[in-house]
């Protein structure tokens, strides 16, 4: 295993610990073992952890390259049941947030100074917190609303190690179970591992968002945020900011009055647009992506990282 030994350590010690909390679940016993009283090393909380809680638990335990993972599950209805959904979408921007102080380093390292100085007014307490980095509210000094996504300290070297780690157990897993051969795992694997060192580099995001605008410019009703080149870096990434209502939030559409089957209508045009027309499209529009405007426009607000050419 190499330098990555003390990581295939780390990543068996959590899928033990968690593993142990859903075999208890499964023998019915969830109840009677206290992980939610701190058993084995489980965080506290109130109630006790379900089999989805354990697994999620486990995935951010993990860092990014797992989280990632979890986005991905959280957006397939067709294999998982609703509850370990709904718990998989915990992680497309609720991950625990890293400590200030590291955020605040990058910033000062990518733009030169203190975000009190580059911002007329930086939120320290971050919007959302996801995978690869945080999403932070503030306010240009000419006066403009935007988030900055602040790509989080550490992360390039984890996300390495842990598709080297992904790659090696796919790789041993084709050559000694035959059942699981014909999923291609080394294929899935490499798949996996492009999109996510894509994400790595926020200059290519911002270059995909400049992109989509330029698709869309046309289209009244699909709202794609501008880049601040001048605040943007590999790490930082700063963008128009967009209110609106997640566009998987059916009670707040509803209250909104936003017509549903329009929305719908409006979501496959654009995906249509992009696969046929375009032929360069959002290749993670998660709901923790989109938003839906007061006037039924859909906003992609971030993550265009993952994006990309596709010959149809």
């Amino acid at each position: 295993m190499g330098a990555g030994s003390s990581r295939y350590r780390q990543i068996g010690a959590v899928l033990r610990r968690h593993g142990l909390g859903v075999l208890a679940g499964v023998l019915g016993l969830g109840g009677l073992v206290p992980f939610h009283r701190g058993a084995l090393g489980h965080a506290r909380q109130e109630d006790p952890y379900t089999n989805p809680e354990h697994v999620r638990v486990a995935l951010e335990e993990l860092g990014p390259t797992f989280v990632k993972l979890g986005q991905i599950l959280s957006t397939r209805h067709d294999l998982l049941p609703a509850a370990w959904v709904a718990e998989f979408a915990k992680l497309q921007d609720d991950v625990a947030a890293a400590p200030w102080e590291g955020i605040r380093d990058v910033l000062r390292e990518e733009l030169g100074a203190d975000p009190e100085h580059v911002f007329a007014q930086f939120d320290p307490v971050p919007l959302a917190a996801a995978s690869i980095g945080q999403a932070y509210a503030a306010t240009l000094h000419d006066g403009t609303e935007v988030v900055v996504k602040v790509r989080r300290p550490g992360v390039v070297a984890q996300v390495h190690e842990d598709l080297d780690i992904l790659r090696n157990l796919a790789d041993r897993a084709d050559r000694r179970w035959d059942a699981i051969r014909q999923y291609d795992l080394p294929g899935l694997v490499e798949e996996f591992s492009r999109t996510l060192r894509a994400e790595l580099d926020y200059l290519q995001e911002a270059r995909n968002a400049e992109r989509f605008a330029q698709e869309f410019a046309h289209a009244a009703r699909v709202r794609i945020p501008r880049v601040h080149g001048e605040t943007t870096t590999s790490r930082v990434l700063t963008l128009e900011r967009m209110s609106g209502v997640r566009i998987d939030d059916l009670e707040g559409l509803d209250a909104a009055g936003i017509d549903r089957v329009a929305l719908a209508r409006l979501g496959a045009d654009i995906v249509l647009t992009m696969v046929f027309d375009n032929r360069f499209f959002h290749a993670d529009p998660h709901p923790g992506n989109m938003f839906v405007q007061p006037d039924g426009a859909l906003g992609a607000c971030q993550d265009f990282c993952v994006s990309g050419l596709v010959s149809v």
